[in-house]
């Protein structure tokens, strides 16, 4: 058998290791989730020591699902949540506080406060970022001031900050002991801290959001030998990282200028390659890295983040009770003939892009008598569509382009319902791939072009994805009132929190 590559895939929700052969197919996987903490309205917290846990465990069960051991394996890769921020002990390995997660939202006074003093323009200038409680730096600053001894520490370089991937790198080679410190850039690029043309941190920034240089680390390329593994994948070269929606832009081989991906995650994560130079939006989309192979020119591109989507989902499991599974909403969304004019605006975190609204709020808009939870269901599924269809009209128009047809990956991407909802709404064909997780499949290729598995990123374009197109198939006067019917419910989100 041919050497196998390993993926490192550390979502929001649960953390997976898998085994994939050098042409790119899923030989083995294990996955377990991990707590949602919420310890406020809008604030979402991770236990970073139970994610390390939980990735030693599903290294170690995908390693004997293939009943291989860490010598069957060239290289590894890993992707990772990006925004969420977490801060540890150096000496110790200890997690300082919860990891504070992407999606939370209790950084708004500062952004309110940075917004006042006039300093948006200029960080949107370096870093290809609105000021917004997404990104890392206003999380960061948070702990160091309300976690006791942390800011002292961290300007010792007692405390080390890092997004998921520097988290889990450090500890998967050797932590304490002889962990490797470093941050890739595509994850570098969303702390709000890294200038995105210098892909260095950057001194102004480090001021303006008062984070002390010593505890950064290192900002690598998203592929590169990083270091040897240590534990059940003891020898094996760590090489590759990425955030995970930049893994899944490789592991669709969205290579080209105009290649246009959109992943179904606990978010929505829709990007295009740019190419070497970043393009500025003009319609509320972020610019950042697709990734820096190796000494190769960074790659750009423009990106849409919409905070909640299949997160959606498992809350109506957890919350609200009407399905016991997140699979079950298919067939319950399936028991009406269409949404009964109810809309889902799922704004738990405020609207990301195009939008940019941290006031909104989420709600269900347009219930009767006639709604029942079939149609809760499914205009929860509607919503990721309706969400989608904003970011790529933006995308559109900011790159001049159309688009051909959008490639989905993702858990979601599953659902026919909605993958044929997205080909109406858009009017463009969606194009699903023959497998889903193609995040870990995107940081498995970044480890084998590190390595030398893969010539180039020829080699891997050259892979066999497509398995079902998605053709549109709704009239256009339906089209417009649907979409007339979301932004009305839109609307009446904004301005919820003050």
């Amino acid at each position: 058998m041919s050497k196998l590559l390993g993926a490192l895939d550390q979502g929001t929700t649960s953390t997976r290791f898998v085994l994939i052969d050098a042409g790119g197919d899923i030989v083995a996987q294990a996955q377990r989730e991990h707590r949602q903490i919420c310890p406020r309205p809008g604030w979402v917290e991770h236990d970073a020591a139970e994610i390390w846990r939980n990735a030693q465990a599903v290294i170690e069960a995908a390693l004997a699902k293939a009943k291989v051991s860490a010598c069957d394996l060239s290289a590894v890769g890993v992707a990772n949540q990006r925004e969420t921020t977490v801060l540890w002990d150096a000496a110790t390995g200890a997690p300082l506080h919860n990891a504070i997660v992407w999606m939370d939202t209790r950084t708004q006074v500062a952004v309110d406060r940075l917004a006042a003093l006039g300093v948006g323009d200029m960080v949107h200038a370096k870093t290809g970022l609105p000021l917004a409680t997404y990104f890392s730096a206003l999380k960061l600053a948070w702990l160091l001031d309300e976690t006791p001894g942390a800011r002292a520490r961290a300007t010792e370089g007692a405390a080390l900050f890092g997004t998921i991937d520097s988290w889990v790198i450090w500890n998967l080679t050797g932590g304490a002991a002889s962990g490797r410190h470093i941050v890739d850039a595509t994850n570098a690029s969303r702390t709000q801290l890294m200038n995105i043309e210098t892909l260095e941190w950057d001194e102004e920034l480090l001021r303006i959001f008062d984070i002390p240089p010593a505890c950064l680390p290192k900002i690598s390329a998203s592929s590169e030998v990083y270091g040897e593994c240590v534990g059940a994948l003891a020898g094996v070269p760590l090489a590759g990282a990425l955030g995970d929606q930049h893994a899944a832009l490789l592991g669709q081989a969205c290579i080209k200028a105009g290649d246009a991906k959109n992943t179904y995650g606990t978010g929505c994560f829709l990007l295009m390659n740019v190419g070497e130079t970043p393009r500025v939006s003009k319609n509320g989309l972020l610019t950042t890295l697709a990734y820096q192979l190796g000494d190769a020119k960074p790659c750009y591109a423009l990106e849409g983040s919409i905070a909640i989507a299949g997160a959606l989902m498992q809350w109506l499991r957890d919350n609200l009770g009407i399905i016991k599974e997140s699979s079950e909403i298919e067939a319950l969304a399936k028991s009406v003939p269409d949404n009964g004019d109810v809309y889902f605006v799922p704004a738990f975190s405020g609207l990301f892009a195009p939008r940019w609204r941290g006031d909104a709020r989420g709600l269900i808009a347009g219930l009767t008598r006639y709604s029942n939870k079939g149609h809760i269901a499914r205009a929860a599924l509607e919503a990721a569509a309706f969400q989608s269809r904003e970011v790529l009209a933006a995308m559109v128009a900011d790159a001049g382009v159309e688009i051909g047809a959008l490639k989905v990956d993702g858990g979601m991407a599953a659902n026919d319902l909605l993958m044929q909802f997205q080909a109406d709404i858009i009017d463009a064909p969606v194009i699903r791939p023959r497998q889903l997780e193609l995040t870990a499949v995107g940081a498995a290729y970044a480890a084998g072009l590190a390595i030398g598995v893969y010539a180039s990123l020829d080699d891997i374009a050259a892979h066999p994805r497509e398995s079902r197109r998605f053709a549109p198939d709704m009239s256009p006067q339906e089209r417009a009132r649907l979409v007339s019917s979301w932004e009305k419910a839109v609307e009446r989100s904004l301005g919820w929190a003050v």
